[in-house]
């Protein structure tokens, strides 16, 4: 296991002391001690992974120093453009250190899977050399080297490929405090409660998707509803929008998040240009990536609302209370379509929170068939 404290200093020491990424699980601890001792302008948690891998570029080519981009593998399909067409060197020939935690390389989840298998093979497609951390400290420290000095002569990335239970535990100290009355969880069983019944969710990636599993569970209600969004974050709101186009008699409802909302906010113009009238976007703000370790958003500092309203949505409103969200969703009509909540939450969940137990593409299979049966 290694030291988060000495993997930091060693990379310091060697003039890395520029960080961006999208934290990860695998990654939350390293992840964790990084924000606790590194200045806001000098650990910048990106948008997406291309952003940070673009935001990399430039802290380089300002200063000549070596930079690490941090992100989990399924992040790769977001920086692969960047890494081949503005760090390649056979482009522009920049040089940075990718720490990418390597989810589904054992038994993982579905989503997980797949990207698992092809991760060290892609990094080899797109020419990118790498090394997976081993568990003993004074190798990782050789590792290190190698990696600085590979990145540094050829002017190259260099992935550092983690798995699972590398680093020592570590607990983020800036932790995200709000005087806000709801949990996410609370917001989850609020919007189902509110339901007439006859609605499609789609959800977004996370805890949000397994605390409304659990909350239909613990109803006995049926999942047929609900596509759950295990993968791919930030496009739920795309596939809402896709569903919404073709089954206009029915309301969509989005329940999204706000870091996955950052990752990709183009998505608020697409939905506000095509005016579905059965278009209900909730965001719940926590302003943090709760699931991963906690790392703050920068999402309690944007007027999302407004930002929706600019994109051509017809209305939009943010709400803090079980009272003012019940009020919001009743509120919503066909008239004032594309529509947008914004609901501030504490950050926690619970302990024991469990995750589907339905499998992807059955999860798939239901819900396409409740929606041929309307």
């Amino acid at each position: 296991m290694i030291s988060t404290s000495n993997f930091y200093n060693y990379l310091i020491s060697h003039n890395v002391d520029f960080f961006t990424g999208v934290p990860d699980s695998l990654l939350k601890d390293i992840c964790a001690y990084i924000t606790d001792n590194t200045s806001s302008d000098r650990n910048i948690i990106a948008a997406n992974e291309g952003n940070a891998i673009a935001l990399a570029a430039g802290y380089h080519m300002a200063t000549s120093k070596l930079p690490m981009v941090y992100m989990q593998n399924s992040g790769l399909g977001n920086a692969v453009n960047p890494l081949l067409s503005l760090t390649d060197k056979d482009v522009y020939n920049i040089p940075l250190l990718l720490m990418v935690g390597w989810r589904g390389e054992t038994k993982d989840e579905p989503q997980h899977l797949k990207q698992g298998k092809v991760t060290l093979e892609l990094l080899k497609t797109m020419g990118i050399p790498y090394l997976v951390l081993d568990y003993n400290e004074t190798k990782v420290l050789n590792q290190l080297q190698e990696a600085i000095k590979t990145a540094t002569t050829n002017n190259t990335a260099f992935a550092l490929v983690i798995r699972k239970g590398i680093f020592e535990k570590y607990s983020i100290k800036q932790t995200i405090k709000n005087n806000y009355s709801l949990f996410r969880e609370d917001a989850i069983k609020t919007i189902v409660d509110q339901l007439k019944g006859n609605e499609v969710i789609v959800s977004t990636t996370g805890k949000t998707s397994r605390e409304l599993f659990e909350y239909r569970a613990e109803l006995n209600q049926s999942h047929d509803s609900d596509f759950l969004t295990v993968g791919s974050m930030g496009h739920s709101s795309q596939i809402a929008l896709g569903i919404a186009l073709s089954k206009p008699n029915k309301d969509i409802l989005c329940i999204d998040g706000d870091g996955a909302v950052l990752m990709h906010m183009g998505a608020f113009a697409i939905v506000g240009s095509q005016k579905p009238k059965n278009f209900l976007h909730i965001v719940i703000n926590n302003g943090a990536h709760e699931s991963v370790g906690g790392q703050p958003t920068v999402a309690f500092d944007i007027d999302i609302p407004q930002i929706a309203l600019a994109n051509n949505y017809k209305s939009a409103v943010k709400v803090s209370t079980k009272e003012e969200l019940e009020t919001a969703i009743n509120n919503f009509s066909h008239e004032r379509s594309p529509a947008l909540i914004e609901v501030m939450t504490k950050v926690g969940s619970r302990d024991d929170l469990g995750r589907p137990t339905i499998r992807p593409v059955d999860n798939k299979l239901d819900f396409m068939k409740k929606l041929a049966s309307e």
